[in-house]
């Protein structure tokens, strides 16, 4: 895929189609338009991709009683302005990451992923069955909106680098490109952390403005054009081991619907949630593929001093949020460690004997 054909709109574009956006939601014969604003470039594989569908199986499944326009990236608002367009009324859903608004509270990047912390299948059972989604509620309820998880793009890669790591003192002075708490484990390492939309890290990247960065995996990372810069591919991240995308809705709104229409996003959502995971299970190998014998990308692992102190920074940066005076900060934290704690034991006993196993032994 042309890395152009889908960034065009990554931007924000002019005053007009800002202006277009911002109209009210059309309400006839008592069918529903919401819009959906998102931090992802039109067309986006996984991600981008993922909302459309989401919006367009909101609209078939209401029989267009809530038909839902997408807004990709820049064309109503600034890409990381897409919760607030959505807080303040000028939107009605936002498609994108919760970890995003951490500035807004820091227990927010629990819902997206935490350094060193739960894969996927323990993110899912954290928020499903173990009280996840009712912290989750209690954040959002103090801006007046709804979050449900959308998408999920497992264990992502560690990033792009110019040159290559051998230690964990090559990573000082690194203008590193990684949003969220794992942000801060970079700085504790020694990175200068900055977060950008996907669509501004390439130029940033050509122009020297970052030397590293991370996205998600393979399959973005292809698509955004990073191997042109940068062929020192790390993996696997250990800041972001299931990272996991939101749907937002303004919640007042949201409770006005009639409960059928309620269903409808709550249950296309967790369908997405599930949809999106394995688009890139399928997509991220095929794609690495490309990136290795069509690029010449160089894979590598990071050196284990570097996964060893980012392990320490991980703890030191969630018991600083353990120890908040936020008290919603500190039960989103304890709630967190609570269910790690237990649902590790499943993966680290039974999971991941398995793979160590197959890896070893299966041969076809």
């Amino acid at each position: 895929m042309d890395r152009r054909s889908f960034i065009r709109t990554a931007g924000v574009l002019g005053a007009g189609a800002a202006a277009t956006g911002l109209a009210a939601p059309a309400i006839a014969q008592g069918n529903i338009t919401w819009r959906m604003v998102t931090t992802w470039p039109k067309n986006f594989p996984g991600l981008g991709v993922g909302a459309q569908r989401l919006a367009d199986r909101i609209t078939l499944a209401s029989g267009g009683r809530l038909t839902v326009q997408v807004y990709s990236a820049g064309e109503m608002v600034p890409p990381l302005q897409s919760l607030d367009a959505v807080i303040d009324g000028s939107a009605e859903m936002s498609h994108g990451a919760a970890y995003y608004w951490q500035n807004k509270s820091p227990a927010l990047s629990f819902f997206t992923g935490v350094p060193y912390g739960m894969t996927t299948p323990e993110l899912t059972a954290w928020v499903r069955f173990m009280g996840g989604q009712e912290i989750w509620d209690e954040i959002y309820d103090q801006f007046g909106v709804q979050g449900f998880l959308s998408g999920n793009t497992g264990t992502q890669a560690g990033g792009w680098f110019r040159d290559e790591l051998k230690s964990v003192e090559d990573v000082k002075g690194v203008r590193f490109r990684t949003p969220g708490l794992g942000g801060r484990v970079w700085e504790k390492l020694g990175a200068t952390v900055t977060n950008m939309a996907a669509g501004e890290i390439f130029q940033a990247l050509q122009s020297g403005t970052l030397d590293a960065a991370e996205f998600v995996g393979p399959y973005n990372d292809l698509a955004l054009g990073f191997y042109q810069v940068a062929k020192n591919y790390y993996m696997p991240s250990f800041v972001e081991s299931g990272l996991a995308t939101e749907l937002v809705v303004d919640k007042k709104k949201y409770q006005e619907l009639p409960d059928d229409l309620q269903a409808i996003i709550r249950d296309v959502s967790q369908a997405e949630y599930d949809m999106v995971a394995a688009d890139f299970i399928a997509n991220d190998p095929r794609a690495l593929k490309t990136l290795v014998e069509d690029h010449g990308v160089q894979v590598r692992n990071f050196p284990d001093d570097i996964m060893e102190a980012g392990a320490k920074a991980s703890v030191e940066v969630i018991e600083e949020l353990r120890n908040s005076d936020d008290a919603l900060v500190k039960k989103t934290t304890e709630s967190f460690i609570e269910a790690l704690n237990l649902l590790r034991t499943r993966t680290e006993k039974i999971d991941a004997p398995y793979t160590a196993a197959r890896q070893k032994y299966l041969k076809y």
